[in-house]
């Protein structure tokens, strides 16, 4: 008999994709995926979408994170909802899907602090 696998519950995983959500600036979006793989834990895609679905309401910007392709995952009125909001951000829609190339958010490759604000033990 085939089980399905479930990750275990993890609050500094959680932590890392709750920070890099917030991360996401308005205007832009990111994919299940990238924001993972963003927070470090990049084949955790389905846990990102589970972590949305249950943080209180108004704790996430959850409308900016979509699926591959910047295609709104979301049912029925939660999906025009998160496309209104989205819209309301000037983010722009080719079709049913977000105009990637204009407002896929990059996160930078060793995390959202700028080299000029890193600390080192040696500088102090």
């Amino acid at each position: 008999m085939l089980r399905q696998l479930k990750a275990r519950k993890s609050a500094q995983r959680d932590a890392a994709i709750r920070k890099t959500i917030r991360q996401i600036p308005r205007g832009k979006v990111a994919t299940y995926a990238q924001v993972a793989a963003a927070a470090g834990y990049p084949l955790h895609h389905r846990q990102v979408a589970q972590l949305l679905r249950e943080s209180p309401p108004g704790s996430l910007p959850w409308q900016r994170v979509l699926g591959a392709g910047g295609r709104i995952k979301l049912r029925y009125e939660a999906g025009l909802e998160q496309r209104t909001r989205l819209e309301m951000e000037g983010v722009r829609f080719r079709g049913k899907c977000v105009d990637m190339a204009e407002h896929q958010h990059r996160f930078n490759k060793w995390g959202q602090t700028p080299f000029s604000r890193l600390r080192y033990p040696e500088d102090e």
